[in-house]
């Protein structure tokens, strides 16, 4: 990349922060081929808060959509939530949810994460999992951060059909087809 001037390179930020605001400083460092500090700088004079906290903010939106399901029963984190639309969900994977003999991540967690944040979508006051295809793609480790994006492809009267693909890095890890169906409460 060449040398760009300041206002350039503050807008560079500013739009890598609104694609992927889960970069951290140093990756937007490489990305803009600044130093860190320049990269802090930056964020602070435009206001764009630190990772943690761009997390943070995303989380809280984001659970206070949730209609189906309770917010305690998403598996990760919440991060982003447009109801009846699409989601994103952030799972951390711990050295309790991998097995003791292989170090790979218990299938069941990616699973409940996809299916959690599927349910977490539908704008209705209960729903459930009628079908689930899913497919595990190369394993996972722990400290991977799984970043999960669920969307509803179509709607056929109460039922949901959500795509959800997981990532970890650059490579997916899981994927799911889901069919839901909105519950009438009586």
């Amino acid at each position: 990349m060449a040398r760009v001037r300041k206002k350039e390179r503050q807008e560079l930020l500013r739009e890598a922060v609104r694609e992927k605001p889960f970069l951290t400083d140093f990756e937007l460092a490489e990305k803009l081929e600044v130093s860190v500090q320049t990269i802090r700088l930056d964020r602070l004079e435009l206001g764009i808060p630190e990772l943690r906290a761009r997390t943070r903010q995303m989380a809280e939106t984001a659970q206070e959509k949730v209609k189906t399901i309770r917010q305690d029963d998403v598996v990760g984190e919440l991060l982003d939530l447009e109801l009846g639309t699409s989601g994103i969900s952030l799972l951390r994977i711990t050295e309790d949810m991998v097995f003791a003999k292989s170090h790979i991540a218990k299938g069941y967690y990616m699973f409940s994460q996809a299916n959690s944040l599927a349910l977490a979508l539908i704008d209705a006051p209960m729903a459930v999992t009628g079908v689930a295809n899913v497919k595990y793609k190369v394993p996972v480790h722990v400290g991977e951060k799984l970043i999960a994006r669920a969307e509803i492809v179509r709607v056929r009267g109460n039922k949901y059909f959500v795509w959800v693909k997981t990532r970890s890095d650059n490579r997916e890890v899981f994927r799911a087809k889901f069919i839901l169906v909105s519950l009438e409460e009586e």
